[in-house]
C-alpha cells in the first residue's frame, strides 16, 4: 500500500500453550506438546507467512528458557519482535503465562486452563517502545489490538490507549478485536469500558461478536449464543448498524459465525460490513483438528486481504479459509504456504497438489 516497514503490528504478551498429545484431556494425557502463542502474535501469523513484514511488541522474562524459546518461534514464524528484558526476581517473580488446553474428541469438548500468574506481559506500558520511531520513522500500515491484551492490566490497557493516538497521529489504520472476557473485567468496568470506547472510536476496523459489542462497548443488540445461524447473522446486522453510529470512524465491521455440532466438525460462516456493503459467508461444514485460533486467523487472513488491497469480498473469504486452515492444524494459528493454498480451502479443492 505505502512504503511503510511493518505490514502489520501488535502488542502482546506472549506465553506457551502446552497440548496433550493424541487428543487426550487435560489431566489424563501425559504427554505435551509446547508452542510460543498467543491472541495477537496469531493475527500476524499469516501476514508473517505470506512474507509482509509485522512486528510484535512484548516483554521477556531475562535470561528465561521460556523467553529464548518464544524468541525462536517468532523468528522460525517471520515475526520480527521488540521489547523490554524483565529482570525474573527470584522464583516467585515474573514468567510467561502457560495456556493448558486439549483439542477435544467428538462429543467430548475442548477444555482450556489458563495460568497467568506473574504475568511478565501485564507489566508492560508505552515507555518501554520507542513509538516515536516505530510509528513515524519506520511507519506501520496497520495496527491491531486485541480487547485480551488491553484489559490484561491497567498498565496494557494504558499502552494501547497511547499505541491508537500514535496510529492516529501518523495515519496507520487500528484493527480492533474486542475479544471480551468477563474474568478480566471484575469491578474494573467503568475503567475498561471507557478504554475500549476511546480506542473503538479511532478504530477502522472493528470485530466482535454479539456479547463483545455489548459487554464491552454498550451497544444494543440480541442476546449472545443460540444456535439458529440465521437469526444470528439478522441480529448481527441490526446490531452493527447501531455500532456505526456511535463508532462512525470505523468502515469494516466484522465476525465469525460458528455452530458446534461435535469437537470435530463445525459449521464455520463469517459476516462483514465494509464501506456500507454487507458481506455473508454463509456457514459449512468443515472438520476440526483443533478449535483453538480458528477466530484469529479468521482476523489475520482478512487483514492480509486489506493489506493486499482487494476488493472487499475476498477480505471475508480470505479470513474464512484461513479461519478453517487454523483448525486443521495442531497449533493454534493459521501457517499458508501460498495464497493459492488459502484459496483452495475456500473453494472446498483438498485434491493433491504435486
Amino acid at each position: 500500500m505505502s512504503e511503510k516497514k511493518y505490514s502489520l503490528i501488535t502488542a502482546t504478551s506472549m506465553g506457551v500453550r502446552i497440548t496433550p498429545t493424541m487428543r487426550q484431556p487435560v489431566g489424563i494425557g501425559n504427554t505435551y506438546m509446547m508452542q510460543a502463542t498467543s491472541a495477537e502474535s496469531n493475527v500476524l501469523n499469516v501476514s508473517a507467512s505470506l512474507g509482509l513484514e509485522t512486528l510484535a511488541l512484548t516483554a521477556f522474562v531475562k535470561d528465561s528458557p521460556i523467553a529464548a524459546f518464544i524468541k525462536g518461534e517468532l523468528r522460525r514464524r517471520n515475526i520480527r519482535y521488540v521489547g523490554p528484558e524483565v529482570e525474573q526476581g527470584g522464583p516467585w517473580g515474573y514468567r510467561h503465562q502457560f495456556n493448558i488446553a486439549d483439542a477435544g474428541f467428538g462429543m467430548r469438548g475442548p477444555r482450556v486452563h489458563n495460568d497467568r500468574a506473574g504475568e511478565v506481559g501485564r507489566t508492560l506500558k508505552a515507555e518501554d517502545f520507542d513509538l516515536e520511531t516505530i510509528f513515524g520513522k519506520e511507519g506501520a500500515e496497520i495496527l491491531h489490538i486485541s480487547g485480551l491484551f488491553a484489559a490484561l492490566s491497567p498498565e496494557t490497557g494504558k499502552l494501547c490507549l497511547k499505541l491508537s493516538e500514535m496510529a492516529k497521529k501518523y495515519g496507520t489504520k487500528i484493527s480492533f478485536d474486542l475479544n471480551y472476557r468477563a474474568s478480566f473485567w471484575v469491578n474494573r468496568e467503568a475503567e475498561l469500558r471507557d478504554i475500549f470506547t476511546q480506542i473503538a472510536s479511532r478504530a477502522d476496523i472493528l470485530i466482535g461478536n454479539e456479547e463483545d459489542y455489548q459487554l464491552a462497548l454498550g451497544v444494543e443488540g440480541p442476546e449472545a449464543g443460540g444456535k439458529d445461524i440465521a437469526a444470528k447473522i439478522d441480529g448481527f446486522k441490526g446490531m452493527i448498524t447501531a455500532a456505526t453510529k456511535q463508532f462512525p470512524n470505523a468502515k469494516v465491521f466484522a465476525t465469525t459465525l460458528r455452530q458446534v455440532i461435535n469437537a470435530n466438525e463445525h459449521m464455520w460462516g463469517a459476516i462483514m460490513l465494509a464501506d456500507g456493503q454487507w458481506f455473508v459467508e454463509e456457514p459449512r461444514a468443515i472438520p476440526v483438528l483443533d478449535r483453538i485460533g480458528g477466530g484469529d486467523a479468521f482476523v489475520g487472513g482478512m487483514l492480509y486481504a486489506y493489506l493486499k488491497g482487494w476488493e472487499s469480498e475476498k477480505w471475508i473469504r480470505f479470513g474464512w479459509a484461513t479461519g478453517a486452515m487454523a483448525t486443521t492444524m495442531v497449533e493454534d494459528y493459521a501457517s499458508p504456504v501460498d495464497e493459492d493454498q488459502v484459496w483452495s480451502v475456500w473453494k472446498g479443492n483438498a485434491r493433491v497438489k504435486r
